[in-house]
């Protein structure tokens, strides 16, 4: 009996009586073939979701088994394109059906007709297993992509074709396998999206992920491998956030998905990334870029699908070698496309209609994540940065706080930063990071040995200025002793000079660590000399009249980026400055 569609319910569509499908395979589903997922099986039923829009579907269509789970294609031509939720590639779709996305396209992710100067690095007689490199081509002028054996894959080289031109479906090796059958390689694997591509072992977490940016890089830092989340609300600037981070960390390859965000704001950032310049290689960003985009208006089903597409492509670069860096915006679309179809479903819901296994899918995505051991031997990782937009800025919703539960750093956003036009807008109060005992040895022995401990300086400066504005709130700063009023007034340099960045200045929207690093030593130095004076009687109105302190705010201007050397000058007029001032009481 041929199995057709019993019921539909928005994405969530039914087949009666049948035995045909197993959990999470992929179907067709109607004349349209539209894609869909099997996600419950019982006597009676089995239910799909369906990641396209099922208007104009009708009872008794077909449903068509593929007796395969949902997966990606894999293979050269990933880098640069613009894929939406199920890796349709959105260029190629817009040829065909023009700006809206037709319904049943099955368009193959990854271009047919391309060649590809293709080496190929092995020979016939030699034996590989799964994760070892057989082939590669340059994919852009900055990533070389290197075709591996599939996970679980083991054989002998039959046949391997000689370097030159090949197309990504082209048979490049052929392995003979145990059980004596032959296995033709071609440059395109398939994977399944909801599972994790396997790894030799997990590494420790040592090494942060550089982003120029001094608040996050010095005081709230993430490691290469690890997951941080940016909560905030509407205009806090998540996702202007996520373009700095994008456009300067030290990843190699970026992969942006854009899960439920508005239309126009994700058109913005398709025009942005085309015209950005990568500062490392004054080549165009898109050439180290994967873009997702998954609009509000697209199949929920299909915004759910985005963020599984997004870690597998990740992954996959990964098992070559590469460190990668996934900016998720934003996580709370994602999970409320999960409501959605629990709702559809009739799960129980549970706290705010969210469905009760909200967690331990947050859980798995976040758990991709990782510094690893490659099969083939290399070290790659896989960076996660995931928005997260609750409503009203209210971080005690469920998709903030089963988020918290599974990242170690978190950058919460904060709107009062945001309208004052202080950014990144990231609270330095409410934020933290678990990272910094793992990434201590890297910054003292890459940087400097005092690092750390300038860190903390900084971080012991703001605290005392926040705990010192409850007063300040219920009584007044002049009612202050003078060392009080001291902090305070350091803790403006650090926030106004040091923490706030401005993105469209050439010195910075970039700062180098060792820049960080004499900025915080400026700060510092001028605390601690300013305290001694105070010590020696020296009111801290001569203090503040030296204009140290407006000027160690505008460090971030005045130095620029390679002349470092400048610093030199700040400590001398510190010294001289202050250090008149603790003699004589007033300058010499």
């Amino acid at each position: 009996m041929k199995n057709t569609v019993y019921s539909i319910n928005g994405p969530v569509v039914k087949a009666a009586n049948t035995r045909d499908f197993s959990m999470l395979e992929m179907v067709y589903v109607g004349e349209k073939r539209l894609i869909g997922e099997v996600i419950g099986v019982t006597d009676e039923f089995t239910t799909i979701q369906v990641y396209e829009n099922t208007a104009g579907l009708k009872i008794g269509e077909p449903i068509e088994s593929t007796g395969a789970p949902v997966c990606a294609n894999l293979g050269p031509g990933i880098i640069s394109n613009i894929f939406d939720g199920i890796e349709r590639p959105l260029r190629d779709m817009t040829k065909l059906n023009g700006v809206f996305v037709a319904e049943g396209n099955s368009l193959f992710s990854l271009d047919t007709e391309k060649k590809y100067d293709v080496t190929v690095t092995v020979k016939v007689g030699d034996k590989l297993s799964g994760g070892d490199i057989y082939c590669t081509c340059p994919e852009t002028a900055l990533i070389t992509h290197k075709c591996m054996v599939p996970p679980n894959v083991e054989g002998e080289v039959i046949f391997a074709a000689e370097n030159g031109q090949y197309r990504v479906n082209d048979t490049v090796i052929k392995l003979k396998l145990a059980d004596n059958t032959e296995l033709p390689l071609t440059m395109v694997q398939k994977w399944a999206i909801k599972k994790a591509r396997p790894i030799a072992k997990r590494l420790s977490i040592k090494r942060p992920l550089i982003t120029g940016q001094r608040i996050i890089d010095t005081i709230i830092p993430i490691a290469k491998g690890g997951a941080a989340a940016i909560p905030g609300g509407f205009g806090t600037g998540k996702t202007m956030t996520q373009h700095q981070l994008a456009k300067w960390c030290d990843a190699d390859i970026i992969v942006y998905i854009g899960c439920g965000e508005r239309g126009n704001e994700m058109t913005q950032v398709l025009e942005e990334f085309s015209e950005l310049i990568d500062p490392k290689s004054n080549r165009p960003l898109t050439d180290r870029t994967v873009l997702i985009a998954n609009t509000s208006n697209m199949p929920v089903a299909a915004r759910e699908a985005s963020i599984y597409t997004g870690i597998t492509l990740a992954e996959y670069y990964r098992d070559m070698g590469y460190h990668i860096a996934i900016m998720a915006d934003s996580t709370s679309r994602w999970a409320e496309a999960l409501r959605e179809i629990s709702g559809r479903l009739e799960e129980m819901p549970a706290e705010e209609g969210f469905p009760a296994y909200l967690p331990s899918r947050l859980s798995e995505f976040y758990e991709r994540a990782g510094y690893v051991e490659n099969l083939n031997g290399t070290e790659g990782s896989v960076t996660i940065i995931g928005a997260v937009s609750p409503q009203g800025s209210d971080f005690s919703e469920p998709v903030t706080q089963n988020t918290k539960r599974f990242v170690r750093c978190f950058w919460a956003l904060d709107k009062s930063l945001a309208y004052a036009r202080h950014y990144p807008a990231i609270d330095w109060n409410s934020s933290y990071s678990e990272y910094i005992e793992d990434l201590s040895d890297f910054y003292n022995k890459n940087v400097s040995p005092d690092f750390m401990s300038l860190r903390q300086k900084i971080s012991n400066i703001l605290q005392e200025e926040t705990k010192l504005m409850e007063i300040v709130k219920l009584i007044g700063v002049d009612v202050l002793p003078d060392d009080q009023k001291l902090a305070i007034e350091t803790a403006r340099v650090v926030r106004v000079g040091f923490l706030q960045q401005n993105a469209y200045h050439k010195d910075d929207t970039y700062v180098p660590l060792e820049k960080q690093r004499l900025m915080m030593k400026v700060i510092a130095e001028l605390y601690e000399k300013s305290l001694e004076a105070l010590k020696n009687g020296v009111p801290l109105s001569d203090i503040v009249a030296t204009g140290l302190f407006d000027k160690a705010v505008k460090i971030k201007y005045d130095v620029p980026n390679d002349e470092l050397k400048k610093f030199d000058r700040y400590f001398a007029e510190i010294e001289e400055k202050i250090g008149g001032l603790t003699v004589t009481g007033g300058l010499l």
